[in-house]
């Protein structure tokens, strides 16, 4: 298994889809409860083919991430070649940026001492989607790069 497996619920979402992969794969709904019932190890490689189609598909798709924790805001834009880093973290434990208020103080303190901006690009070596999935299990979220466009333009200015 490349990825992970999805999650009870993310199955549920996907039944029809996953429905449609048995059928591709000349299973059907009877053969699928007689495989579970008969050779769990054979049904749970097909979860997980199919776990890693998904994560293929969504991974592919990616092109911005997002990871946020109370004095640090990594914003992440991914294209083919490179990840693109812009990083900020809060000096003053007092401040957390996770709230409307912290946010909203970093938005109009932006130039302040306490707060600390970096960039960084790094060349994707060998499998795009894999440095995607660990920045995700690392607790990144996909995002439309809203984010990301406000900071790297505050930047460049």
């Amino acid at each position: 298994m490349k990825y992970a497996r999805l999650t009870k619920e993310q199955f549920e979402e996907l039944h029809q889809e996953f429905i449609n992969f048995l059928a591709t794969q000349s299973i059907t709904g009877e053969e699928w409860k007689k495989l579970k019932a008969e050779q769990p190890e054979a049904a749970e490689q097909e979860l997980d083919v199919f776990s890693d189609l998904i994560w293929e598909g969504v991974l592919n798709k990616v092109k911005y991430l997002e990871h946020i924790s109370p004095s640090q805001l990594m914003l992440f834009h991914i294209s083919d070649a490179f990840i693109e880093l812009v990083a900020i973290k809060i000096e003053d434990t007092n401040i957390d940026i996770t709230t409307k208020y912290g946010y909203k103080w970093l938005q109009q303190n932006i130039q302040d001492d306490r707060v600390s901006l970096y960039t960084s690009t790094k060349a994707i070596k060998e499998d795009r989607n894999k440095d995607i999935f660990a920045l995700i299990q690392q607790g990144a979220v996909i995002t439309k790069g809203e984010l990301y466009t406000y900071f790297s333009d505050l930047l460049s200015e």
